[in-house]
């Protein structure tokens, strides 16, 4: 990209650089400011290739399929590289034309594409059979040598969901069960939620640790008012008694050299008074 950049006068390709490292910042959390940004790069340089895919790829996260598909191919054109073969046929069945995405999936191009990008490919073929409803044909579509090795590449642990998640939608319970735990064990970066489906097949319910607010301030407010009517029948004098002997088991400790006893209140010593003469 930055040799691509190169081709542009410097002040306009510094404002170019600084639009798509937004867009690369933002695609993943704020795909609409993304594309915002890959729309002002795009205005600025329409004929730099990365320019066109950066825009392409800022339209496929916010599901603009039509507006990526004609940028992918625009990039397509000017590099003339096929490694965009699997997202322009992913934004095909994102526009509903599965059928499309199956035909690509079969021409020369794919051959030409490497190891990750033909597994990418065989997801979005699989993805395009369970479109049309052929749940069989797409777990025979993930079917692979890839898919068979116990080698953990990049692409692992989503093509074990994928698949994981056809068994499952085929009604293959027992083997979604198996793959999802391969699928746990590929995926040490957490990007599938693998964990979830297995809890989920397991019967397991997660609940939620946050409790909610205002039924903790009702049972507060419960208690606070039982402790009150409680605390109408109680003898004053009684109260005053365990007051005094909280005072002590707090700061008393016949171990510390420098304690001083504390000085009897007033009102103490009229009670005592008072106990003497009964």
């Amino acid at each position: 990209m930055r040799q691509e950049l190169l081709s542009l006068p410097k002040g306009l390709a510094e404002e170019v650089s600084k639009n798509l490292v937004m867009v690369a910042r933002l695609i993943d959390e704020e795909p609409e400011q993304a594309y915002a940004y890959s729309r002002i790069a795009l205005r600025l340089a329409s004929r730099v290739a990365a320019v066109r895919e950066a825009a392409g790829f800022a339209a496929y996260a916010t599901q603009k399929y039509s507006e990526a598909l004609a940028e992918f191919r625009a990039a397509k054109r000017m590099t003339g590289s096929v490694e965009l073969w699997p997202v322009m046929a992913d934004c095909e069945r994102g526009l509903g034309r599965p059928e499309r995405a199956l035909a690509m999936a079969g021409e020369p191009e794919v051959q030409k594409l490497d190891k990750a990008g033909q597994v990418e490919m065989r997801l979005v073929a699989a993805g395009a059979r369970r479109d049309q409803g052929q749940l069989e044909a797409a777990i025979v579509t993930l079917q692979s040598p890839e898919l068979a090795s116990s080698s953990v590449q990049p692409w692992t642990a989503r093509l074990r969901y994928a698949y994981a998640d056809a068994l499952l939608a085929a009604g293959r319970e027992d083997e979604a069960r198996e793959w999802f735990g391969k699928t746990l064990e590929a995926d040490k970066d957490g990007a599938t939620d693998a964990s979830d489906r297995l809890a989920e097949l397991d019967g397991v319910e997660f609940v939620d640790a946050a409790v909610d607010l205002a039924d903790v301030d009702a049972d507060v407010d419960v208690d606070l008012d039982d402790d009150e009517d409680d605390d109408e029948g109680d003898d004053p004098a009684e109260i005053a008694a365990a007051e005094r002997a909280s005072d002590v088991a707090e700061y008393y400790d016949e171990d510390d050299e420098e304690y001083e006893p504390l000085e009897q209140s007033e009102a103490d010593s009229d009670a005592d008074a008072e106990d003497d003469k009964a």
